[in-house]
């Protein structure tokens, strides 16, 4: 079995199309599939499970991949080990982040990164920050910038970067949402929140309503992300607990305001986050250790 395969194979488990991995080694999907049959066949057992939609992997593939990810991250620290030139570290790194951190967080580290390592080719996506920790666990990121989970899985390593603060943000147009909150005391229960689906953020906003005995919050709609929240907010479609630095960084944030609660909401821890595994991966370990 050859290195070459472990990498397509891996490449294959990520993507989960043979089209794009195949475009990606700039290879044909027939030579792509010899490659995965010959791995089969020294293994004796089928890997994948093709449709003309997507690949998924068996359990014998699962086990497999356990076995790929750790010969290739062997392979890489050997190759960096022997090689003449240790510092001109080559290959790429996979990010995953949300919009927000990527001119946030995101640019001093990589700033960093760059000036030691310039010949590391840096694929960035980003999207849903609760997702996060699933694209390192699936491999479809090396490496996600993301808030700390309130149980992190054991084979998940976490650097602490910031503390994220939350904050509740109204509407400054006149609504339902800013009337209820002219009342005094003010009747949490009917007051429409615009909510995150998941996440660090949703985790704390959900203990808050248990802390002031909210059982069933008037929910107007949960978002993917944090970034739209903001504009549904100054529309005065609701109010919102929210990240401020999601608010600081919003192009509508003069259109609304901070309201001071009672009792306040926790901050969050925000770091990077990647499988313990492959912290022995030469480019993995490099972005670790500048952390």
């Amino acid at each position: 079995m050859d290195f070459q395969s472990l990498k397509l194979f891996l490449d294959l488990a990520q993507t989960k199309n043979f089209k794009r991995t195949a475009e990606k080694n700039y290879m044909s999907a027939p030579t792509l599939t010899r490659h995965i049959q010959r791995i089969e066949q020294e293994i004796g057992q089928p890997l994948l499970l093709r449709d003309n939609r997507q690949v998924l992997l068996t359990e014998a593939g699962e086990r497999f991949l356990s076995f790929a990810q750790q010969s290739w991250g062997n392979w890489l620290a050997i190759q960096h080990h022997l090689s003449p030139e240790k510092g001109e570290l080559e290959g790429e790194l996979n990010l995953f982040c949300s919009v927000t951190a990527s001119y946030s967080h995101l640019p001093q580290i990589l700033a960093k990164f760059r000036q030691y390592y310039p010949k590391v080719d840096i694929k960035l996506s980003t999207g849903d920050p609760a997702q996060a920790l699933e694209q390192v666990q699936s491999l479809q990121a090396d490496i996600s910038l993301t808030g700390k989970p309130e149980h992190l899985p054991n084979n998940i390593a976490f650097h602490y970067i910031d503390d994220i603060p939350l904050s509740l943000i109204t509407p400054k147009v006149a609504c339902l949402a800013t009337q209820l909150l002219q009342q005094n005391p003010i009747d949490w229960q009917n007051v429409p929140f615009i909510l995150p689906v998941d996440g660090p953020a949703r985790k704390r906003i959900d203990h808050w309503f248990k802390s002031q005995k909210i059982r069933e919050p008037q929910i107007y709609a949960t978002v993917t992300g944090h970034e739209a929240i903001v504009p549904m907010v100054a529309l005065g479609f609701g109010v919102a607990l929210i990240p401020d630095i999601v608010v600081r960084h919003s192009p509508v944030n003069n259109q609304v305001a901070y309201f001071n609660l009672p009792i306040p909401i926790h901050a969050f821890e925000l770091g990077i986050c990647v499988q313990q595994r492959r912290l022995q991966e030469p480019i993995i370990k490099a972005f670790w250790d500048l952390l």
